[in-house]
């Protein structure tokens, strides 16, 4: 026990001894930095050139594991987290690029994604609005809207109706073209409502709009959407209550009387012709069919 005692007393010794727990300290630290530094984790790579607004479908990705320290930047790291979403907008994706996080987008967040999903035959409708006009911002995609609109006909009276109901809010997005709904961190102020309508029906709402943008003053004419959920007033008590007939009665009767709109008065007239064709042959098939 004394040797012992005598020997950790030596100075040469703890000299000795201290070095070797400084290599074995460093050799372990040295270690562990090259095995974080060469460990392998899995990434999943584009396999081919993917151009902009591209759906990105499972033959486009492909997977590797590679040493962690080669990669830098936010990347996606599962794979059901690329899958189904879009390539930027604005952007190109290389063939043996990974997945980094400003390379991909939603859907519903491409400028022109409100265009995707209409029915056929049908034409996107992009209505200025602002907070007051969409209920305060409680307008959103999905819900039904009906279409109104409020006038002074020809003798000065004002006068209210429904010119079409039940239509789907594709989208609402603020001034810059982000949806005003996606992110509920950031307050965005409603500047365009995106629905859709058949063809005939646009022209009609399209005649309207421009009635209403070209009849400024005390008489101007106003579209006001209306939440389903919601009964529109016209607030003025003396005004009248009409039909979607007498409305679009009204914005052909207007139309023929403006002299550089005779191609827009044609193409709703054939329009609605064909419309009510179509109408026709379908009644007259179901009768037969019965019959």
């Amino acid at each position: 026990m004394g040797n012992l005692t005598k020997f950790l007393k030596n100075k040469n010794t703890v000299t000795i001894l201290g070095v070797i727990v400084c290599l074995v300290i460093l050799y372990a630290g040295y270690t562990m930095r090259i095995n974080q530094k060469t460990a392998l984790v899995t990434v999943y790579y584009a396999n081919q050139t993917i151009q902009p607004k591209t759906l990105i479908t499972e033959d486009m990705v492909s997977r590797a594991d590679v040493p962690e320290s080669f990669i830098n930047g936010e990347y996606y790291k599962n794979y059901n987290d690329i899958v189904g979403k879009y390539s930027n907008y604005n952007t190109m994706i290389a063939e043996g690029s990974l997945f980094y996080s400003d390379l991909l987008i939603e859907e519903g967040n491409l400028p022109d994604a409100v265009f995707y999903d209409i029915n056929e035959g049908e034409r996107v409708v992009s209505f200025p609005v602002d907070t007051e006009l969409t209920y305060g911002n409680s307008i959103m995609p999905g819900n039904l809207i009906d279409i109104y609109v409020k006038l002074y006909n020809d003798y000065g009276d004002l006068v209210y109706g429904e010119m079409y109901e039940n239509v789907e809010v594709l989208a609402v997005k603020d001034s810059s073209g982000k949806n005003v709904f996606e992110n509920v961190e950031e307050e965005r102020e409603p500047a365009f409502v995106y629905f859709s309508l058949p063809e005939a029906k646009y022209l009609l709402f399209s005649a309207m709009s421009y009635l209403a943008e070209d009849d400024k003053g005390d008489n101007e004419a106003k579209i006001v959407l209306v939440p389903n959920t919601v009964k529109f007033e016209a607030e003025d008590p003396k005004a009248t209550e009409v039909t979607s007939t007498y409305l679009y009665e009204f914005v052909l009767d207007r139309l023929e009387q403006i002299d550089n709109q005779e191609e827009l008065y044609e193409e709703l007239l054939n329009e609605m012709e064909q419309q009510e064709l179509e109408r026709e042959n379908k009644k007259n098939n179901v009768t037969t069919e019965t019959n």
